[in-house]
């Protein structure tokens, strides 16, 4: 659940105001379900939210009820009392609320939080509650001073969905009402503004009405079917990366889709990793597992050779389609799946080499986003975990540093994730704000210390004795499906020329033009531009409309003047009609849109 720990005064400020409001929207709920019961209701980016085991679905009737509650209650100058109660006193107060009577033992038994959730600290468990008006709920804060703080009018109910108790889908299922809450009516607007214009380019809705990619029932949840222009903008990114990879000391590997369950318990999925892993497929008496992650198979690629330290450092890159268990509530479109493709790099490297290897990774991660027209990126260097970790603070005080001056050789905005490292190393994470201003999670630059050791990897070194590499986890879409789904919503599924799965839609005006249109696609083909021809016997008019709808970069326009003179008339997607030109010119104009795609060796 979020803390608002490091945040800005402004952020706090945000923070206690949807913290407030996610009560203030539960005491509505409950003056209109009295039967209600409670779960959950945290503050999240841009809003709030709050579980409800109801007596029935709710309506848009009833949300609409909820939020003039909630306003109402709003205007009232209600302050918000912290008290710390008793084991006994808290029973009490939750008698008929089971849910909180279940976080309220998770607390005293674990120094749980009120949503469950272990606490950051060490201090011994405690129970507060948090009262305004006439509902008191279980809670650590922290709240406005009164419901006055909170702009009525910058206040709304959003929509609900379902929502597994403890995220366990084998318990209760309950109703999850979203809302959100700013401080003045304006910002609330621009934000419902901005809500607009990512329903407009949600990626699941675009990859159906430009016929990208779907999901069958009949293949199962989770797993995409690329169709042929979404496969077309897929192959040209995996084919600029790869080519890139190669010109810049990455070598190409190809890993199969299954390892034998020995191979998952020396990495340590098995004993970590389960539950997120499909069931094994028995074969000759053996058990065998779909990968979840390319990692242990590249290293028994380097194993497969004594290494020696003049052969460092190894740098084995994959695109390698990996399936995870996700459960069916929580897959949505490309961006949450069961079956996808990592862009998967591991670097093996000498201990003096850890330095420059991470800043080649940053480098070129950042080099190859960029090529796609991506800019605006924060980074966020993930520190040691309070809990277990391997390695000594020495080494991940040390490895830490290493990812800071990286990020400040490439002059890249940085955080720090305090604690948020996995236990196996620290990790940078780039993330991306698209053109709406929204972040997305995309390359990662994690050390490891766990899975050298655990597979007993080695190198000879200057000296002739055995010594132990370092490894160094890259991703750098992240996957290609969730950076698909980026890349239409980022653009609205007006892709750049170089990887539009159409470069140019051919138009005729009449069918006497067909034959002239053809010699156009064939001029086009000769140089590799992707075209389509509109022959059907529509208006032009209606060609010119569905040209701007499957968003094409140019339309090319051929009439009986322009079949005479042997030229087109050309209309930009981004700049409207252009003049007349011959098809030379016209490949000339585009050159450098489409020559984007040709990769780069850095220096």
């Amino acid at each position: 659940m979020p803390s608002n720990a490091g945040q800005t005064e402004e952020a706090q400020q945000l923070y206690k105001i949807r913290h407030s409001s996610a009560h203030v929207m539960a005491q509505a709920v409950l003056e209109i379900f009295p039967d209600a019961k409670l779960a959950i209701g945290p503050p999240i980016q841009d809003g709030f939210y709050y579980d409800f085991d109801l007596p029935r679905p709710l309506t848009p009737e009833d949300l609409e009820e909820i939020e003039t509650r909630a306003r109402n209650i709003l205007r009232g100058d209600h302050h918000f009392e912290c008290r710390e109660i008793s084991a006994d006193e808290a029973r009490s107060l939750f008698a008929n609320q089971p849910y909180k009577l279940e976080l309220i033992e998770g607390i005293l038994a674990s120094g749980t939080d009120e949503y469950g959730q272990p606490l950051e600290t060490t201090e011994a468990p405690k129970l507060t509650t948090f009262r305004q008006d006439a509902f008191e709920d279980l809670c650590r804060g922290p709240h406005v001073h009164s419901t006055r703080e909170i702009n009525p009018e910058a206040f709304k109910i959003l929509h609900t969905a379902g929502a597994y108790w403890r995220g366990d889908e084998h318990r209760p299922m309950l109703q999850r009402i979203y809302g959100t809450a700013w401080k003045t009516p304006e910002e609330l607007q621009a934000y419902l503004h901005r809500l607009e214009e990512a329903k407009r380019r949600d990626h699941r809705r675009l990859g159906k009405r430009l016929d990208l990619f779907s999901a069958s029932e009949a293949v199962g949840p989770g797993l995409t079917l690329w169709h042929p222009k979404g496969a077309m903008v897929r192959y040209l990114a995996e084919r600029f990366s790869l080519e890139a990879h190669i010109l810049n000391g990455y070598q190409l590997v190809y890993t199969p889709h299954i390892g034998r369950s020995g191979l998952w318990k020396t990495s340590g999925h098995l004993d970590f990793y389960k539950d997120s892993m499909f069931s094994p497929i028995e074969s000759e008496g053996e058990e065998y597992y779909l990968k979840p992650m390319n990692c242990p198979f590249h290293i028994e690629i380097y194993k497969s050779n004594q290494r020696s330290y003049r052969d460092l450092p190894l740098r084995l890159a994959e695109f390698g389609t990996v399936y995870r268990y996700e459960r069916s509530g929580v897959l949505q479109g490309l961006t949450r799946v069961r079956g996808f493709t990592q862009d998967d790099a591991h670097t093996f490297c000498r201990p003096d080499q850890i330095g420059a290897e991470i800043l080649l990774a940053l480098r070129f991660s950042l080099y190859v986003l960029r090529s796609f027209g991506l800019t605006d990126f924060t980074a966020y260097i993930s520190t040691r975990p309070e809990a277990k970790a391997i390695g000594s603070v020495e080494d991940w005080d040390k490895a830490v540093e290493t990812l800071r001056g990286a990020l400040e050789a490439v002059n890249v905005p940085y955080e720090y994730d305090i604690g948020g490292g996995a236990f196996y190393g620290p990790k940078i994470d780039v993330k991306l704000r698209d053109s709406l201003g929204r972040e997305w999670q995309l390359s990662t630059v994690q050390l490891d210390f766990n899975l050298p050791e655990r597979f007993s990897m080695e190198f000879t070194g200057s000296d002739g004795k055995p010594q132990r590499p370092m490894m160094v986890h890259r991703a750098l879409f992240g996957s290609a499906e969730r950076f698909f789904a980026m890349l239409i919503e980022h653009y609205a599924g007006a892709f750049p020329m170089w990887i539009a799965p159409v470069q140019a839609t051919i138009i005729p005006i009449s069918d006497k033009q067909n034959e002239y249109a053809a010699q156009v696609a064939a001029r086009l083909d000769m140089e590799k531009v992707r075209t389509s021809t509109d022959t059907r016997d529509e208006r032009m008019q209606a060609k010119i409309r569905d040209f701007e709808l499957e968003k094409a970069p140019y339309a090319l326009v051929v009439g009986k003047r322009e079949a005479a003179e042997g030229t087109i008339s050309v209309r930009s997607r981004d700049k409207g009609d252009l003049k007349s030109m011959t098809v030379d010119a016209f490949l000339e104009l585009t050159r450098a849109e489409r020559e984007t795609g040709k990769p780069v060796k850095l220096d």
